[in-house]
């Protein structure tokens, strides 16, 4: 999913090493957050954004990402509406992977 409305971002374009001032949220299920995560994320399931969203802060970009983009693509477009800062990670946690950056 590319869709030219949503802010989205390439794995190159993400700053290494992250700055401490961006907030990244993971809104995988349970299992995948398990099996390695982007080391300071915040685990916010994408079914349980919508009554968590104020643990995203208004005032800060947040970095979101799922598996491949799909579901980061939908959360992205929530928090926007939300008023938040949001920017989906393009590929998701398997681009990140392939770029050969870390997982925790």
């Amino acid at each position: 999913m590319n869709d030219n409305s949503i802010p989205t971002v390439q794995v190159e374009g993400v700053p290494d090493p992250l700055p401490d001032d961006l907030r990244i949220i993971d809104v995988r299920e349970n299992d995948e957050w398990a099996a390695g995560h982007i080391e300071g994320a915040v685990h916010i399931p994408l079914a349980q954004l919508p009554g968590r969203v104020a643990e995203v802060p208004p005032d800060a970009q947040t970095l979101v990402y799922c598996k491949s983009g799909g579901r980061s693509a939908q959360a992205t477009v929530f928090l926007k509406h939300a008023g938040r800062d949001a920017v989906n990670l393009d590929g998701g946690v398997i681009a990140w992977e392939r770029a050969g950056r870390p997982l925790v």
